[in-house]
């Protein structure tokens, strides 16, 4: 397991790009704006973002292409009367720019008036981050990188079958503009690198998998180093023999960072805007109380590679933290959230948390399991209000006396989330970077198995 675990590396520079920043995204959103104001909305907002990428891509074990590519979107709000209306496109041409502002005047029209809706004002805000650009050596990291996963997969893994796979670097630079005076823009570069597969032997097979990131160099270690990737391979030779747990229990997961992001991904929800709107949130009224293990803490890092440190409602996204010790420490609204239910707007962006390392090597953590799974995917569907739910463990594995055996077929586990929260017995030291979600195996306790 030790290559495939994140240690700790000195941050990522942000250091700006050599090539220069497109002159056009300015230019078309304050355009845009003009247009919007002169149509008559009462409040409006303009992003125009532009991605230019190169991947290399994998197919069925073998290299498939070699491509690159660019697009614009667009992506305006407009507010008439506390209507709202969005619309989005990726034709920046004057005669387009122009039909998308008197389609959304139409659309305003018809949309249902709320006084909560709103626009930002006042943001400013530039980030720059990122690789600084290498020409042909970006290219051949790509390139290096796909071959040695090719290599070590003939090598290490003989029954996985690729499906799919790619290394990839991306630039994206944006501009957001409100007629309330914000002013966002982005420039950022990554690489990513992403594997999609199956392991065969004779006429049995494993089920799917997938595990990738992003990550600010691929050419200073091996791909297969990176993400969980090599690990997740190894683990889909070994569940190709699967069978059912036998009997119902009592027992203990420990979920991997993959399905401790659908754990997390619960948690978001129930801090955001819809589950406080309409009163489902089982935390509305537990800010400043512990809702879950003393041992997990969860905060931000929107500074990781590849995360746009900026809200869909147009704000900056300043570091935050949610739980501390297993304290909650705020709710999470939009503008619009916050301007519905009178509660602290806080702003995030689309992606970037992270949980603090635990105390426990991860050996340690599983050997601590009398009974119960090694979970990777959670695939609970959506759990009740309350947080309590039934459903099918994948990719996963049986844990009997402390050790991993046999790979695991149609076990279902059920419990409620929020008490899987506040069951957390422990935390492992080592964590995997997707960029996205920094993350360490969970031991929950109590939950039920057939």
């Amino acid at each position: 397991m030790a290559n495939d675990l994140h240690t700790p590396e000195a941050p990522a520079t942000d250091a700006p790009a050599t090539d220069a920043p497109d002159p056009r995204l300015p230019a078309i959103a304050e355009r845009v704006l003009g247009l919007m104001r002169r149509q008559g909305f009462d409040a409006a907002q303009v992003s125009v973002s532009h991605r230019h990428r190169h991947e290399v891509c994998v197919a069925h074990n073998e290299p498939s292409l070699l491509r690159g590519n660019e697009s614009f979107t667009l992506q305006l709000v407009g507010l008439l009367d506390g209507r709202r209306a969005t619309t989005e496109g990726s034709d920046i041409g004057d005669e387009a720019l122009a039909a998308s502002v008197r389609g959304l005047w139409d659309g305003v029209a018809s949309a249902p008036q709320d006084e909560a809706n709103a626009v930002s004002s006042g943001q400013r805000a530039r980030t720059v981050r990122g690789p600084v650009p290498d020409g042909p050596a970006d290219l051949a990291a790509l390139a290096d990188a796909m071959g040695g996963l090719l290599a070590w997969r003939a090598r290490e893994t003989p029954t996985m079958m690729i499906e799919e796979a790619l290394a990839g670097l991306s630039r994206l630079q944006s501009c957001t503009l409100t007629s309330g005076g914000t002013e966002l823009a982005c420039d950022l570069r990554w690489f990513d690198a992403e594997v999609f597969g199956l392991a065969r032997d004779g006429g049995r097979s494993s089920s799917f998998n997938f595990a990738g990131g992003r990550c600010d160099c691929l050419a200073d270690r091996p791909v297969v180093q990176r993400f969980g990737i090599g690990e997740m391979m190894q683990t889909l030779t070994r569940q190709v023999h699967a069978q059912p747990i036998g009997g119902r229990f009592v027992g203990s997961v420990v979920l991997t960072p993959r399905a401790t992001a659908s754990l997390l991904g619960w948690l978001l929800g129930q801090l955001a805007d819809q589950a406080l709107i309409d009163g489902s949130s089982v935390y509305r009224q537990r800010v400043g109380q512990v809702v879950a293990s003393p041992l997990l803490t969860l905060r931000s890092r929107f500074d990781a590679p590849g995360v746009r440190p900026q809200s869909a409602d147009a704000f900056a996204t300043p570091p935050v933290t949610l739980l501390t010790d297993g304290r909650l420490d705020r709710l999470t609204p939009s503008l619009y959230g916050s301007r519905k239910t009178g509660l602290p707007h806080v702003s995030l962006a689309a992606d970037g948390w992270e949980v603090a390392a635990g105390a426990t090597a991860l050996d340690a953590l599983i050997a601590g399991v009398p009974r119960g799974a090694l979970v990777d995917r959670l695939s609970m569907g959506r759990p009740a209000a309350n947080g309590d739910f039934s459903g099918v463990i994948k990719n996963s594995a049986v844990i009997d006396g402390g050790r991993v055996g046999t790979a695991l077929s149609e076990t279902m586990i059920s419990g409620n989330v929020a008490q899987m929260l506040r069951d957390v017995q422990a935390v492992s030291t080592e964590r995997i970077d997707t960029g996205d979600w920094l993350l360490p195996w969970l031991r929950v306790d109590g939950l039920h198995f057939s």
